[in-house]
Parts: structure tokens; sequence; C-alpha cells
């Protein structure tokens, strides 16, 4: 018989990693198969395995030091190349002591949820939030989430004062708040948030004593006019920086995502030793570090390849806003990350969480489009999805000609 927490694992298996498998069992291909799915609901990065394939071909063969037993916590190499990475990133000087290298930002999210939290404890999200952080961040630890809905008026912005009230109310009706997470650029919805607003979110959490798990995985993915400002840069988390922790990884800026690297960041020494402990159960192979130590080896290469990453994300969003437009899809704008939040509430059967589900089946059944539905990200009304455009620009523009149709047929 199966524990508790192996059935609400099973039971919690997440809606985007779902949907994606089915998609990609049978991918669009515009003359070998154009009545495949089109997966616009996974956010990788598509558009650079050209730039990488050569990058990591000079990599060159495995060592033998690269398949022996390495730190559990990351290879002192890699994290002092990650480190030098980081550091300009987030503005502020990182000691590679206070990195953990574990199977992904997943298991980086997993392993500082369990470091902070108590079962039945809770983390504070702006809402709409990223849907795996439902079993990223609650699944093993067995906290729980509480959302706080932003105004659709302000495109979903992150807004201080709403997170203040939420924690507040959280905190009187006897629930133990112990964190804030917060993604930076923001996934679903694209924003990059400005310092002054991430200033008064660090003001918020100091004020409530609680800690701040800043997801910043897509940091250096910012195609917008806003300037990226991350919650680790000291300007912004002032004295309350021991208490905010960063979470990167391979997956979004180097569109790496099979490669399975997440790196966690706090300089608080208890959390820092609790999340070496877990990075036992969750260890990368040392090939696989080995090799990413020496993609990050040469910094003129990955200032380019940064620069150029950015600079084709930038055109694939423009590209797929027009799309959008073209097609009388509404969506929010955005400044950085792989998607779009787009606006299908004019077009539900109802406007209840049934008919968005409703419209999500039609969707993905019969248009044979992956874009998932605001339910699974917490937002607060339904009838928003999210639509990544990070892939080839023709399956994108296929992808929006069958959505569009498919708004057309239910108006």
């Amino acid at each position: 018989m199966l524990s508790r927490t192996a059935r609400r694992l099973v039971a919690d298996v997440p809606a985007i990693a779902a949907a994606h498998f089915e998609a990609e069992a049978d991918p669009y291909h515009a003359t070998d198969n154009p009545g495949g799915h089109v997966n616009l609901g996974t956010a990788d990065n598509r558009l650079v395995w050209d730039l990488l394939a050569p990058r990591l071909a000079h990599a060159g063969p495995p060592r033998a030091s690269d398949c022996q037993y390495g730190p559990l916590h990351g290879t002192p190499e890699l994290r002092a190349a990650v480190a030098a990475l980081l550091g300009p990133r987030w503005n502020t000087a990182i000691d590679p002591d206070d990195l953990v290298v574990v199977s992904g930002a997943t298991a980086a999210l997993d392993v500082l949820a369990t470091a902070l939290c108590d079962p039945g404890e809770a983390i504070v999200v702006p809402a709409p939030y990223y849907a795996a952080f439902d079993t990223d961040l609650a699944g093993r630890s067995g906290a729980r989430l509480i959302p706080a809905p932003m105004d659709e008026t302000t495109g979903y912005a992150l807004d201080p004062e709403v997170v203040g009230r939420v924690l507040k109310r959280a905190r009187g009706d006897g629930v133990a708040v112990r964190a804030l997470a917060i993604t930076s650029p923001s996934n679903p919805v694209g924003h990059v948030h400005p310092g002054p607003v991430l200033r008064e979110v660090l003001r918020v959490a100091r004020e409530h004593d609680v800690d701040v798990i800043a997801d910043e995985i897509y940091a250096h993915s910012v195609f917008g006019a806003d300037p990226f400002v991350s919650m680790l840069d000291p300007a912004v988390s002032g004295d309350h920086a021991h208490r905010v922790h960063g979470i990167w990884g391979f997956a979004k800026d180097f569109g790496l995502p099979g490669l399975k690297v997440g790196v966690l960041h706090t300089r608080d020494p208890d959390v820092r030793a609790a999340a070496r402990a877990l990075a036992y159960f969750a260890p990368v192979s040392t090939q696989t570090q080995a090799t990413l130590t020496r993609l990050l080896d040469d910094a003129l290469w990955v200032r380019d390849f940064l620069y150029e990453s950015r600079r084709r994300l930038g055109r694939s969003y423009a590209s797929a806003a027009a799309l959008l437009a073209d097609g009388g899809i509404p969506h929010v704008e955005a400044d950085g990350g792989f998607s779009i939040w787009i606006d299908l509430s004019g077009r539900l059967p109802d406007p209840t969480p049934e008919g968005e589900h409703e419209l999500w089946r039609r969707i993905f059944h019969s248009a044979r489009v992956n874009v998932l539905p605001g339910a699974v990200f917490g937002c607060p009304r339904p009838g928003w999805f999210r639509l990544c455009h990070a892939t080839d620009a023709g399956t994108v523009a296929a992808g929006v000609v069958r959505l569009a149709r498919v708004m057309g047929e239910t108006t």
C-alpha cells in the first residue's frame, strides 16, 4: 500500500508536464506531420540550439575525474563559474560556498521549501503564479501555498500592498507563514518587476518576518525596455539579504532543460547546511557539471550567447504578439521570459472554472494546440491562458492560426 505522501505526489503530477508529454508524443511539423500537436504550452527556449551545439561539442570527451564522485552539492569549479555568471546579473558579490547545485530548479525549490517549512506551514505566492509551484514548493515539503491575487486591470502587476494584506490575513487566521515566493521575470505573465516595487515587497517581507524565495530562472531572458532588477541586489534586499534565497538554473537562459541543473543561493548558514544535506537526494552528475563548467569558461562566448538569445526572444515575442493581435486575441505585454498571457475570457462558454476547462479541452483536443489554462496558475479569473513563443516561428504561427480559428468558432 502506498504512503499518504506517495499518493499525494501521484495525484499532483503538474498539468504542465502531462500536457507537454501528450503534445510531444505527436508533434506538429509543417510537412511531415501538419496535423500534429502544436506545443505552445512548454516554456523551452528552442531558439538557440545552433549556438549551443558547437560550444557543447567543444567541451570535449569526458575525463576520468568527470566520472568519479564529486561533492553532492556541486563541484567547486561549477559553483565558481556560476558565481561569476550570476554576480553581475544579481548586482552582488556571490560566494561560491553559498551556492548549492542540484538536479534542476524544481529540486532547488523543493529543497528550499523543505528547509524553510514544516508540513502545514505556508508560502504566499502572488497569483497568477508558476503552475509547478504547487508541486515544487508543496509536493514533498508538506507546505501549503496561499495565493495573493493580483489585479487584472493592471495586467496582474505585482502589488506589494496586496501581498501585505494576504500575509496579515493569514497570520490573523493563525496560519504559520514562512516565506513569500516571487518569480522575476514573472511566469506566466512576463513582467519584469521594477526596483521600487521589489524594494517594497522586501519591506513587507521584513515587516511580516518571512523569508523570500526569489525564483529568477529567467534572469538573462529579458528583452523589453525595462531593465532586470534582482531581489538579491543589495539595493533591493537591504538588511533582509540573509533571508532572500535565489533560484536559478540552466534550463531557461541557456536552453538546456534536459541537463537538469538548478542552483540555490542562500546566505543563511542553517538553510545552506540543510540544502547541502538535502542535495544528497538530488545530485547532478559530475560529467554534466564538468560540461557546464567548460561551457561557461569563455566569458566572451557567454556574453555574446546571452545577448543573441535575448535578441531572438525579443523578435519571437514581437512576432507572436503581432499574430495574436491579427487574430483578435488580447494579451498582457511581456518584457521577459518565454510566455505570453492571453485573454480568452470573451470566448468562454460560461465564465466559470468549468467553462475555462471546457474551452481548454476544445483547444487541446480539437485544435491540437497546447496552451495552458489560467486555473493551473492560480489565476483569480477564468479565461486567461499561457502561450509560449520561444520556438520555431512557423510553429508559433500555425498554433496561433488554429487558436484564432477556435476563437472564431466560439463567438
